[in-house]
């Protein structure tokens, strides 16, 4: 019932035709696997790599607006993809999502060095504040747009009626797990966000340690048509906010 309500996987592996259409190339491709989605021309970047972890509709195949503001600022952007997704092998569920993560970040770091930054979008904002939790590789700053404090907190709310502990085998607390994290975090929410109540979003925020944390909550906008409402200077300034000490 969880995966039902959480997750909607894609079989399809994105064609060549329609990445060479939308500028883009797979990323650390194999013959079975890749793990993400990154520019066609991976040009150089002075601000650093940015990993990011897409919401659960569609794919990283449909993040593709974010590639010109982000690259435009200065930042390479690998557009991660989730097992099951995409036509990744793997299976479904925040373990394999998180395991996928770290290794995607660990890849990352490898190639590219540092800085390295992580930004999560709904569903990835729980993937990304896991992996800042258990991974080894230096994470300079973390982005969340429309993010939530706990899944059991969403569910409470979505599904007052529902024993939530007993149906949830996913825990997605983004509040314990970004408690120590030394580092900047930009939060974004959208205002008239009908799928996840700008509550989550301000709950999480919150909860986060004081003196290294900013807030942007975007008027007019829900949670799926956030990028209309937004601009160049929004990136900016949440990018700016993580980058600049």
């Amino acid at each position: 019932m969880q995966n039902r309500f959480l997750y909607f996987p894609s079989p399809e592996r994105p064609p060549v035709r329609i990445l060479e259409n939308e500028g883009m190339k797979l990323w650390q491709e194999t013959a079975a696997d890749y793990h993400g989605l990154i520019a066609a021309n991976d040009a150089s970047a002075p601000n650093g790599t940015i990993v990011l972890f897409h919401g659960n509709g569609g794919t990283a195949l449909d993040r593709g607006f974010y590639l010109k503001p982000l690259m435009d600022l200065g930042f390479r952007v690998i557009l991660a993809e989730y097992p099951q997704y995409g036509g990744r092998p793997g299976k479904l569920g925040e373990k394999h999502f998180v395991a996928a993560g770290l290794e995607t970040v660990r890849l990352a770091h490898n190639q590219y060095g540092e800085p390295l930054y992580l930004l999560g979008e709904s569903l990835g904002c729980g993937v990304a504040a896991a992996i800042a939790k258990q991974t080894s590789v230096p994470v300079a700053g973390i982005i969340l747009i429309t993010p939530w404090d706990t899944l059991a907190s969403v569910a409470r709310s979505l599904f007052p009626f529902l024993p939530v502990k007993l149906v949830l085998t996913d825990k997605y607390d983004s509040i314990e797990n970004l408690q120590s994290f030394p580092k900047k975090i930009s939060v974004v929410g959208a205002k008239r966000d009908e799928i996840l109540p700008i509550k989550h979003a301000m709950n999480l925020y919150d909860a986060l340690p004081e003196g290294k944390k900013r807030l942007w909550i975007i008027p007019g906008a829900g949670h799926n048509d956030w990028p209309f409402h937004a601009d160049a200077s929004l990136f900016k300034e949440i990018t700016d906010f993580v980058r600049i000490d």
